[in-house]
């Protein structure tokens, strides 16, 4: 357990009331009574989206990028005439 508190980093927030209740009506029951479970929960979620989001708009830039696209039209072509070899 002792392991357990040092990974916990506690911090003091001011947060409008308003938002807090509203929390409070959309989340899901097993959260709405414990607000730092909904916080963790909402952390990672806004956490993996953001990951999500980043890497969507890495892959939209080099899918963009002459160079990139360059070197898979070759491999592509390259991949096209190994299929035909008989393995």
């Amino acid at each position: 357990m002792k392991n357990t508190a040092k990974n916990i980093i506690r911090r003091s927030i001011a947060l409008p009331n308003e938002l807090v209740e509203e929390l409070r009506t959309i989340a899901p029951p097993e959260l709405r009574d414990n607000f730092n479970r909904l916080v963790t929960f909402i952390l990672i979620d806004f956490t993996r989206r953001q990951k999500k989001y980043q890497f969507e708009t890495a892959m939209a830039e080099m899918a963009n990028d002459p160079a990139i696209r360059e070197v898979c039209s070759v491999l592509s072509r390259e991949f096209t005439e190994a299929e035909n070899d008989g393995l």
